[in-house]
């Protein structure tokens, strides 16, 4: 019954695609719905978006950080109001023109994205210097008109987090703009267990309307590269536009200055692509919603199911904690079960085990299996559960190092970037002409401008003539 169960999921090595949509599916993260280009969260996938929602929430509110809520449907002339916006995010626009059986005398887009609903807001909360900064964040649900699709990754419709924020001076803006960058680092290291590389993206790859973009990016188990969350510092390229304006202390009108930053469920996606393995998913701790699940063995027989809810009661006040007590099912099957769905703990226990006040650990990440007294049950959990994130990390970590290399010419770039897909680190000269050739050659993008900029040559990788940067480049999802 193992090996048929595990034949369910597509090789990770001979189709990376179908093996990801494959653990959407078997590990009950997700479901296709009748809306094309549209999934439905199942609770197992939900419980996850929550854990991450809950983490980064409590970070953002440790700044100050206010949650708000502002309507989806934003009127077509707001958004004809920032050329650079509007122009962004035209062909991922979808628009109501009818509603009551009525055709509407405005178009409403339905929101990609809230700059605009909500600077007409801001400008009519916002009148003295005395009223800074505004730092309102929104978690809500955005639409996109994407053409090709894929679960958590680019769903057309995706849950995320916005936040805008307002302030006196351009420093303010920029710090707090650095500050969420920060943020984010810390939610997809510290939370997902997944290494990042931080920096400014070029020209051509920051938001439409930002003065400046600010990313994380992460690697897949396939070498490819994933935006984790972007920072954006907007400058006063919305304020002004909208009018965002306040008296300062010496009863001047000035404009306000902007940030905006986000995430999204394309996390959860991060999650499977970086940590996942032929047996299923495999989730870090810290965001697991189940973090330790107890599979009683010969559970028929007299005291186990009662000696295994007992030791459910004890870990449940420390940790995320369920059992399996289904009686139609096999030890062997609930074991896949739970791998599959990527639960870091399973303890295993029977009526030997119980006689001498022990238990089987095993561990998701690697597979292994030591004995634990019953007694030391929490303290050694816990260590455990540490190592495993630490380990997750690390494993992680070593991929991105292996899977990151110098080019120093195109033929070397090209080369790499099909024998060992991955992050390229290569000179720049600051041209998109450049940047443009170099993706229609490999396929790869820039990732970003590496805040740890290291010198790798003083000529462009693909025109030869004065690098200005060193950039990461990589293909994408």
């Amino acid at each position: 019954m193992k090996d048929d169960f595990v034949k369910e999921i597509t090789n990770i090595d001979e189709d990376f695609a179908k093996w990801y949509t494959d653990i959407v599916i078997k590990a009950e993260l997700a479901d296709y719905a009748d809306t094309k280009g549209c999934i439905a969260i199942k609770p197992y996938g939900y419980a996850i978006w929550e854990n991450i929602q809950k983490y980064t929430d409590k970070k953002f509110k440790e700044t100050g950080v206010e949650n708000v809520y502002f309507p989806v449907l934003i009127p077509e002339g707001l958004l004809q109001k920032e050329k650079d916006h509007v122009e962004g995010f035209a062909p991922e626009v979808a628009w109501v023109t009818e509603a009551g059986g009525e055709e509407l005398d405005e178009r409403l887009c339905i929101r990609p994205t809230s700059e605009t609903i909500i600077s007409t807001m801001y400008a009519k909360w916002l009148s003295s210097w005395r009223d800074l900064p505004f730092v309102y964040n929104q978690w809500c649900n955005v639409l996109r008109w994407e053409k090709e699709t894929r679960p958590f990754l680019r769903s057309r419709e995706f849950l995320w987090q916005e936040g805008h924020t307002i302030h006196a001076t351009e420093q303010e803006a920029k710090e707090r703009t650095m500050q969420m960058l920060e943020i984010y680092t810390d939610v997809t290291e510290n939370l997902l267990a997944i290494p990042v590389i931080k920096g400014i993206k070029t020209e051509s790859e920051k938001f439409a309307g930002a003065v400046s973009t600010y990313t994380v990016e992460s690697m897949m188990h396939d070498g490819r590269a994933l935006q984790s969350a972007t920072s954006h510092y907007i400058g006063q390229n919305f304020s002004k536009p909208f009018e965002i304006k306040f008296q300062d202390k010496g009863g001047k009108e000035q404009y306000a200055y902007q940030t905006s930053w986000g995430c999204s469920t394309r996390l959860i996606g991060a999650l499977i692509m970086a940590h996942g393995d032929n047996r299923g998913l495999k989730l870090p701790p810290k965001v697991a919603p189940i973090q330790i699940v107890i599979v009683p063995i010969a559970q028929h027989k007299e005291g186990v199911l009662e000696r295994a809810n007992e030791l459910k009661e004890e870990l449940n006040k420390n940790y995320r904690v369920k059992i399996d007590d289904r009686d139609k099912y096999s030890p062997g099957y609930k074991f896949n079960y739970w791998e599959m769905k990527g639960v870091p703990i399973r303890l295993e226990m029977g009526p030997r085990d119980i006689e001498n006040g022990e238990c089987i650990l095993v561990r998701r990440d690697t597979q292994s299996k030591i004995t634990v007294k019953l007694e030391n049950i929490t303290q050694e959990i816990g260590k455990v559960l540490n190592d495993i994130h630490s380990n997750m990390f690390e494993m992680c970590k070593k991929r991105m190092e292996e899977k990151t290399t110098v080019a120093l010419n195109m033929e070397v770039f090209k080369n790499n970037m099909e024998e060992n897909q991955g992050f390229i680190k290569a000179a720049w000269c600051g041209k998109t002409e450049c940047e443009e050739k170099i993706r229609e050659i490999t396929g790869a993008k820039s990732r970003c401008i590496p805040f740890e900029n290291e010198h790798v040559s003083d000529t462009c990788v693909c025109c030869g003539e004065k690098a200005i940067h060193t950039v990461i480049w990589g293909r994408q999802y």
